[in-house]
């Protein structure tokens, strides 16, 4: 588009019936309706084409047929180099096989390529950077970002289960109807860190059923574990629904090894522990 604008060729205006517009291979949109004259733009003059070269080569010289040939009523410049500069802003989907493009032209172009400018620069100085090392040091942040993100994940794992790092079993499991099973409050936890740490408390246990219920603002999540060898007489979803009753919640669900659920009511955590202990009881070891 650029390149069509810098070679400046002049822009035709010639009235036709749409019939013979058409035939001369103009433009039409789908569904208009035109009058008995139309008005037809050619922009880019024709010119002999340069044997065995191709149409960006001759485009960037200028030369070629006419490149657009349409019906139109609008207001058009008298050639194609007083539109000054052509820049696409975006482009998005307004329909199946529909895409809709917006650009500026001219000053309002050139201003809008300034104040683009000028927020990199502006960025580029708070990262202390040139503007072309802002993409590097965006990508380093991120990652930094991402790094930190993982190590604060484990330390408020550490926090949350109370063990800085030492195992699980420090708070022991106990027994319940022939079981083992060990359960924890803990806080702050996301749905993602439950899972794991349940299935790295299956894996210590080696036999029995471990329960957690994480507090967030109020709120309840809880996830129940049943290890591999006790899945055949021992469902998971069923713990968790017990469990989420007792928190006010409803549902709860996934698989017999491993489900999840929540409540409105996380002061309730401990009844939700107890609701767990009492379904293990109903079930004969």
């Amino acid at each position: 588009m650029n390149a069509h604008i810098r070679h400046n060729q002049p822009v035709t205006t010639r009235l036709m019936t749409p019939d013979d517009a058409i035939a001369a291979g103009a433009m039409a949109l789908f569904g208009e309706k035109y009058g008995d004259e139309v008005r037809v733009l050619s922009m880019g003059l024709p010119s002999p084409a340069t044997a065995g070269e191709g149409d960006s080569a001759r485009a960037e010289r200028g030369e070629g047929s006419s490149y657009s040939v349409e019906l139109c009523g609008g207001t058009h410049v008298a050639a194609l180099g007083d539109i000054a500069l052509f820049k696409i802003v975006s482009e998005s989907a307004v329909a199946s096989g529909v895409r809709r493009i917006e650009a500026l032209t001219g000053e309002t172009a050139r201003q809008w390529l300034l104040a683009r400018d000028e927020r990199l620069r502006e960025t580029a100085a708070s990262l202390k950077a040139a503007p072309d090392e802002v993409p590097a040091r965006v990508a380093a942040l991120i990652e930094e970002r991402r790094k930190l993100e993982r190590e604060l994940a484990e330390a408020k794992k550490a926090l949350a289960m109370g063990r800085g790092g030492a195992k699980a079993e420090a708070r022991g499991a106990e027994q319940v109807a022939g079981y083992s099973f060990l359960g924890q409050i803990v806080d702050g936890l996301d749905s993602r860190t439950l899972r794991s740490e349940i299935d790295a408390i299956k894996q210590r246990l080696g036999s029995g059923i471990a329960a957690l219920i994480a507090i967030n603002e109020g709120r309840a999540s809880v996830a129940v574990g049943v290890t591999d060898d006790l899945a055949g007489q021992l469902s998971a979803v069923d713990l968790v629904k017990a469990a989420v009753a007792a928190l006010g919640g409803e549902g709860g669900g996934g698989r017999p090894d491993m489900a999840q659920g929540g409540g409105p009511e996380g002061s309730k955590a401990p009844n939700a522990l107890a609701a767990i202990r009492s379904a293990l009881a109903t079930v004969p070891a």
